[in-house]
């Protein structure tokens, strides 16, 4: 029966985080092209912006309150029951910013409900991505985590995907007075079929196999936060510092590129949205394939290898871009892609792989959202002030590269997955401290 479960538990893993990427997705293109406009007018279309992307950073700021709660719930009550709760926190509060009342409307009091409503986002999310990496990852053998783990990994390519799809056909459909009265609501709302038909998987899905053993046993922790920080300090910190390069990298290809298109070469907006639909088709199959192979070689250095070429590659990409070709963008954006996939295809693994079992859901809980404040929290940002500041790209370059350089500093502290390693066994015999 394992191989069935395996199966419904990697389709509900990715059909989740999918689902909670989609409507954050929806949200972080939104804030380049629209929101900043309705709910934060001026004159200067910079400044809009960067508001804009201040309730981005909001969303990022706000996950370690849902990773400090739903991880501790979840290594204590279970991974199935968090999941749901988290879909449905991030899918209602994605509908209600479709139904919010613009500046226009209500003055400062809209922009004041987005950010709440982009809190609440957040502390969903904060507690999805280590519950939807541990759904999969439990069911398989730990000698193919790096594949099945990816399951969640696929899930912000995906709603990514499905986002830019989604935005991109209705600036096709409607002129833009259209999509700016109430075209981008459609994509709001519709986050209500993806969220019942989210839950709709996950109801069916049987707890993992792994907290069952450590429910029988009696070994689930009572303070799993304050354990994590007391006892897997060096594991929390390397797979806190590994992800900000991946984030960083995926923030830039991702929302700040449709911001530097349109407002310093003055190409439309579908043209940024075609480049990442493309890439992050692309990512769907580079990201399993990340994984699977870092199941074959050594995670670590595939990983690092990765953060080089991430590095590198904007110092190539932006000079690339102001020749104006589209052709040229969507290349750019798509190898910039796949290098952010080949560092977060093998993530997820490699983070699981730091904490023992009994206190997986929190330790990946804390990393993933820890990381986010200061990874993609900040990068949009940052990117955004270092334009204006200095008019030129080669700073963003520079932060780019200093992100990356951290992630390959906590994939030196972290450690390689001891091969006798067998989850169900006892805690005591997994400890991930000793080195």
């Amino acid at each position: 029966m394992r191989g069935p479960a395996l199966i419904r538990a990697f389709a509900a893993s990715l059909s989740g985080t999918a689902l909670e990427w989609y409507d954050f997705a929806i949200y972080n293109v939104a804030a380049a092209v629209v929101l900043g406009p309705l709910f934060f007018p001026s004159s200067e279309p910079l400044t809009a912006t960067l508001l804009a992307f201040s309730t981005y950073a909001v969303g990022y700021l706000s996950r370690p309150l849902g990773g400090f709660l739903f991880g501790r719930l979840g290594d204590q009550l279970g991974r199935k029951r968090v999941l749901v709760t988290t879909l449905l926190i991030t899918g209602i509060a994605t509908m209600l910013i479709g139904l919010l009342p613009t500046h226009a409307a209500i003055g400062g009091l809209a922009g004041v409900l987005l950010v709440v409503l982009r809190f609440a986002q957040g502390v969903g999310l904060g507690g999805e991505w280590g519950g939807a990496v541990l759904l999969s990852s439990e069911y398989g053998d730990p000698r193919q985590r790096g594949f099945w783990a990816s399951a969640a990994q696929i899930g912000p390519p995906a709603g990514n995907l499905m986002a830019n799809g989604v935005l991109a056909l209705l600036g096709v459909l409607l002129s833009d007075e259209q999509f700016l009265s109430w075209g981008w609501r459609v994509a709001f709302l519709l986050s209500a079929v993806l969220v019942g038909f989210g839950l709709w998987i996950r109801l069916k899905l049987e707890e993992t196999p792994v907290f069952k053993a450590i429910q029988e046993r009696g070994d689930r922790p009572e303070a799993p936060v304050g354990e994590v920080f007391r006892t897997q300090r060096r594991p929390l910190v390397a797979a806190v510092l590994c992800r900000v390069g991946p984030d960083v990298l995926y923030a830039l290809f991702t929302v700040f590129v449709l911001t530097y298109i349109t407002t310093r070469l003055g190409l439309p907006r579908n043209a940024g949205l075609t480049a990442v639909l493309i890439a992050s088709g692309c990512q769907l199959v580079l990201m399993p394939l990340a994984g699977w192979l870092s199941d074959r070689v050594n995670r670590r250095v595939l990983y690092a290898g990765a953060a080089v070429c991430g590095a590198i590659w904007p110092f190539v990409f932006f000079p690339l871009v102001d020749t104006g070709s589209r052709s040229l963008l969507v290349l750019g954006v798509v190898v910039g892609l796949a290098f952010h996939a080949f560092m977060y295809g093998p993530q997820a693994a490699f983070i699981a792989e730091q904490f023992t079992p009994r206190l997986r859901y929190t330790g990946s809980s804390l990393a993933y959202t820890l990381a986010g404040v200061i990874g993609g929290a900040v990068a949009p940002l940052v990117f955004t002030a270092l334009l204006a500041g200095f008019d030129t790209w080669l700073l963003v370059a520079v932060y780019v590269a200093v992100a990356c350089a951290v992630t390959v500093t906590g994939l030196y502290l972290g450690r390689d997955p001891e091969v006798d390693e067998v989850d169900q066994a006892p805690s005591s015999t997994l400890s991930v401290d000793s080195r």
